[in-house]
């Protein structure tokens, strides 16, 4: 980071070490402007006079580093990062304007000229002075440019400073420069003069929006509508309520709820046309975006699985048009939603309004900082009214003098003088009869100007012209002192008059909505993983290739496990995750869903109805009894259940059936209701598995 001006020496705070002497004011400061040459010198000397003693040598760079902190950070903060409340700019943009105006006559100027010009007051190198200036440009109300200085949209940058020109707007000749009435400093190496702020009649710090980093202190002034704060301002004056809103270059749709006077933040939207069922067209993006970002998160989503894209084409030029073609079978509107949901076609931008005032950092809301350059807006006009008197007294004064010194033919009185002070005392005496006549009394400095008056000016001089003249300053006068006495409406008369030229100029182009429709990011998501089981090799998820529980998924989705054992547990979509050849049931969780087990502790069997409620990732829960065997397990329940028994001596039914929508839903922990105390060899809901029509069969009857 460059450094900004260097402290003299005799700025440098002096050691605290007693019997430090201070060092050579013609002693330069290291290349850092540390001046560390001299607090070698000084601890030399403190050394070699005084018993060292270390407790004081410490306390003194302490000291030096604090106070060389705390000036560094104060310069980065006023003079660097943060935009001053007086004109909203920063020093480099106040820097570039000054140049603007001192090169500027009505043409376009290279820009390579305009940062050679603009380093006479600004000591931190060319190309700061370049990036500040085409930002400039690109807010459209201070310069115009000509060449190629970036797109916005794309994220281009601009061409080389020796190929592009750029001039004053009209709006920023007129409204933000006054010689008269500006205060000046001299500049960084003092061969120059430069403002300290521009004497501004525009709110620039909303209008142009900026963000600023310093030393512990960061700044994001959004960017807001001209014309709607030139009614505001107006409505300020008028004592009425009123409301701004952030506007943006790349347009978008807006959700400002949250926007409260300038703290929190906005949302704000791509705008996304349907071309037809599977394609959309991105018209317009958010701020802090550009096409190329916003491109690479659709495809940061396609990779990730969130999204379902067949190709994206970019046929942006002058305006934003991005053409993204859907898969077969994915509506256009869903993916609208989807991209709101998992790229940056939706962002959330903070405000935080931190300006410069008064010389210190402080934190104001849009209507606090509307309400000072609304008062601002008042005292320049009020000066500029009252330079303007007394420049219209001033020419109504000489005018009058110089028709009495012709008319009356004052000038005849000196011919005969042989001094400069006869001179002055004919012409006093020649106004001496005509004293009621003139606007104040006659000083040197007027008999001065009137002995410059050339003989052709008296020669040709039209009494009548001069009337209509002199006519003409009076009524500028009355009409300047009408203004001063009525200045609120002739404040309130300027700004409509710039409303009216200018507001067909800047029209909004962030859509204002009064709520974004929130989207259920698990509800737009694309199902793109595949979840699979390998029972031979024991592994599950979508880059598995197996045959058993195929799962379409979304990348949101956690799925259910299920083991012979009664172990279960919820796990976190996996790629590849061993789990074994146990595995009973995989699919995905349903607190309300109702599945269906048959299990056996080797005493009797039983079947029970239940939910899994809620779960605990990835922690293993059991589902029947320890050192049970499921028999059957499936969701929802099914109409029959077959039971088939082993064979055993003296056993006259081998065979039942039974009706599991006959036992009540509980908690996974439940027991169940007892189905035999006989071997099962089979739990089926299928009939064609092994079943025997022609054996006895009987229903079990649930106790």
């Amino acid at each position: 980071m460059s450094s900004g001006k260097k402290k003299k020496d005799s700025d440098q705070p002096e050691l605290a070490i007693e019997g430090a002497k201070p060092a050579p004011a013609n002693k330069p400061a290291d290349a850092n402007g540390n001046g560390a040459d001299h607090v070698v010198a000084e601890v030399v000397e403190a050394v070699v006079h005084k018993p060292f003693d270390p407790k004081q040598l410490g306390v003194g760079l302490h000291t030096r580093v604090d106070r060389g902190f705390l000036d560094y950070a104060s310069y980065v903060i006023r003079d660097r990062a943060i935009p001053n409340l007086a004109d909203g700019l920063k020093p480099v943009q106040r820097r570039i304007m000054w140049a603007l105006h001192e090169k500027d006559d009505g043409r376009f100027i290279k820009v390579a000229n305009v940062v050679g010009h603009t380093m006479q007051y600004h000591p931190h190198g060319d190309a700061s002075i370049g990036d500040a200036l085409v930002v400039l440009a690109n807010k459209r109300y201070l310069i115009e440019g000509q060449g190629n200085f970036g797109n916005i949209f794309t994220g281009d940058p601009a061409a080389a400073s020796r190929y592009i020109e750029c001039r004053l707007t009209e709006l920023a000749r007129t409204e933000v420069f006054n010689d008269s009435i500006t205060d000046f400093i001299p500049s960084y190496d003092g061969r120059n003069r430069e403002p300290v702020t521009l004497p501004c009649k525009l709110p620039l710090t909303l209008m142009l929006g900026t963000e600023g980093i310093a030393v512990g202190l960061s700044a994001r002034i959004l960017s807001h509508n001209f014309p709607e704060l030139l009614e505001a301002q107006i409505a300020i004056l008028k004592k009425q309520p009123f409301k701004c809103l952030p506007d943006f270059t790349t347009g978008g749709l807006m959700d400002a709820r949250d926007y409260q006077d300038g703290k929190g933040t906005v949302k704000v939207r791509a705008k996304i046309k349907t071309k037809d069922e599977s394609t959309v067209v991105i018209k317009e993006i958010p701020p802090t975006t550009t096409t190329e970002s916003l491109i690479s998160s659709i495809e940061d989503a396609v990779q990730k699985g969130k999204l379902k894209v067949k190709s994206i084409n970019d046929f942006t030029s002058e305006n934003v048009e991005i053409e993204i073609r859907c898969h077969a079978g994915v509506e256009a509107e869903k993916m609208i939603d989807a991209l709101y949901a998992f790229t940056d076609c939706e962002v959330s931008i903070s405000s935080r309004i931190i300006v410069i005032k008064d010389n210190r950092p402080v934190e104001l809301t849009v209507s606090e900082v509307l309400r000072e350059n609304t008062d601002q807006l008042v005292r320049i006009l009020k000066r500029e009214l009252e330079l303007r008197e007394k420049n219209l007294l001033d020419e109504l004064h000489y005018r009058t003098l110089e028709r009495i010194f012709i008319e009356e033919r004052i000038y005849k009185a000196i011919e005969k003088c042989k001094t400069n002070e006869a001179v002055m005392e004919a012409v006093y005496d020649g106004f001496k009869p005509f004293k009621k006549e003139l606007v104040r009394d006659i000083v040197d400095a007027d008999v001065e100007r009137l002995l410059q008056v050339r003989i052709r000016r008296i020669s040709l001089f039209d009494i009548n012209k001069h009337r209509e003249e002199m006519e003409k300053t009076k009524a500028e006068l009355a009409e300047t002192l009408k203004n001063l006495k009525n200045l609120t409406k002739y404040v309130i008369g300027h700004l409509e008059a710039l409303l009216e030229k200018y507001g067909p100029m800047y029209p909004r182009l962030t859509t204002k909505s009064a709520r974004h429709e929130e989207v259920d990011v698990k509800a737009v998501a694309f199902k793109s993983f595949k979840v699979a089981y390998d029972r031979e090799s024991g592994y599950v998820g979508y880059k598995v290739s197996g045959e058993e529980f195929k799962l379409e998924c979304t990348k949101f989705d956690k799925i259910l496990l299920v083991f012979k054992d009664g172990t279960y547990k919820v796990a976190e979509l996996p790629e590849k995750l061993f789990v074994g050849p146990e595995l009973y049931y995989c699919g995905l969780p349903d607190r309300e869903a109702v599945f269906t087990c048959a299990y056996t502790d080797r005493k009797a069997s039983y079947l029970k109805r239940f939910t899994f409620g809620g779960t605990i990732m990835n922690k293993a829960y059991l589902c029947i009894p320890d050192k049970s065997r499921i028999l059957f397990f499936a969701p929802e329940t099914p109409k029959v259940l077959y039971v088939r028994y082993k064979p055993a001596p003296h056993q006259k039914i081998n065979q039942q059936t039974c009706d599991p929508a006959k036992i009540e839903i509980k908690s996974p922990k439940t027991r169940g209701r007892q189905i035999s105390i006989k071997d099962i060899s089979s739990v089926t809901a299928d009939p064609t598995r092994g079943w025997d029509e022609k054996a006895a069969t009987t229903e079990i009857v649930f106790v």
